[in-house]
């Protein structure tokens, strides 16, 4: 394992698909999984210029995975009507 933060793009898809958890993990280990990918992608995007807007992009694309989870695991705990 690496010592430190990630400091490019690749680094942090490397990150990524190591601490990818299993299909079938609970919704919310993948929503922390989903959150904790889009703080590392914003973070790289200042470091890493020359993939700055890549970065942007998939910081964005996993918030949007986070949003899916979060509305199922909300819709989940709503009373059946």
């Amino acid at each position: 394992m690496r010592r430190g933060e990630p400091r490019t793009l690749r680094e942090v898809h490397e990150v990524v698909m190591d601490r990818r958890p299993p299909n079938d993990a609970n919704p919310s280990v993948w929503l922390a999984f989903r959150l904790g990918n889009a703080r590392l992608y914003k973070a790289v995007a200042d470091v890493d210029r020359g993939h700055h807007h890549e970065a942007l992009y998939w910081a964005g694309y996993e918030e949007r995975k986070a949003g899916e989870i979060s509305a199922e695991l909300q819709a989940e705990g709503m009373p059946a009507e």
